[in-house]
């Protein structure tokens, strides 16, 4: 059997358009897919586990982490800083094993430039139209209308970066969206550069063909 490298699938998407709903059935559908825990500098909240909800840091410790390279992304949010550590998503590429990232079009840009880049596979998910995310908004039942009129402008904000992915999908069909992400996975694991044991074959069919000239 082939062994290949992990993948690091990047979703991203504005408020609303179903990215939380098409993660989950992502990690149900394959093992081998795992949620990449983030660190923070922030107080766990009650019920937040270290290590499974967010790996909770001090702030010179993350910024020790950032300094040295070891965070594939980063940033300040409210005066907390969060993070996706690299140790352990390097350590789940080499092993096969894919990580995915729930992050916007910052954090997707950063993971894009490092040094991890060739193994990255990114999707935008658009949702139908503005009325229907504003709708989905509203429906949460979670917002009052000044929460929901700042996440429409940032909705909007996140869906301007939608070209600088590799996929971008429309999420009118949840069944079909869910249909087309998995297709897309599947593809991105046949790269060439995510089977290095390819290599190994193809120098034993030469070594036959040479052996049978």
């Amino acid at each position: 059997m082939s062994v290949r490298r992990g993948l690091l699938i990047i979703l991203s998407s504005p408020s609303g358009a179903g990215k939380s709903t098409l993660s989950r059935r992502l990690l149900a559908w394959d093992p081998d897919i795992s949620f990449s825990v983030s660190a923070t500098t922030r107080a766990p909240r009650d019920g937040e586990v270290d290590g499974q909800h967010y790996h909770f840091m001090s702030k010179a410790a993350f910024q020790e982490d950032v300094t040295r390279g070891d965070m594939l992304e980063h940033a300040e949010v409210f005066g907390n800083y969060y993070g996706s550590p690299k140790g352990p998503v390097t350590e789940a590429i080499s092993e096969g094993r894919d990580v995915l990232f729930d992050i916007d079009w910052q954090g997707a840009q950063q993971i894009q430039n490092s040094a991890l880049s060739q193994h990255v596979l990114s999707i935008f998910i658009l949702p139908p139209s503005i009325s229907e995310l504003r709708r989905r908004l509203i429906d949460r039942g979670q917002d009052s209308a000044e929460v929901i009129a700042g996440r429409m402008q940032k909705s909007w904000d996140e869906i301007s970066h939608w070209a600088e992915y590799d996929y971008v999908l429309v999420n009118d069909d949840l069944a079909r969206t869910d249909t087309e992400l998995k297709g897309i996975v599947t593809a991105a694991r046949l790269r060439r550069h995510q089977q290095p044991s390819v290599n190994d074959h193809v120098r034993l069919l030469q070594q036959e063909y040479e052996e049978l000239s």
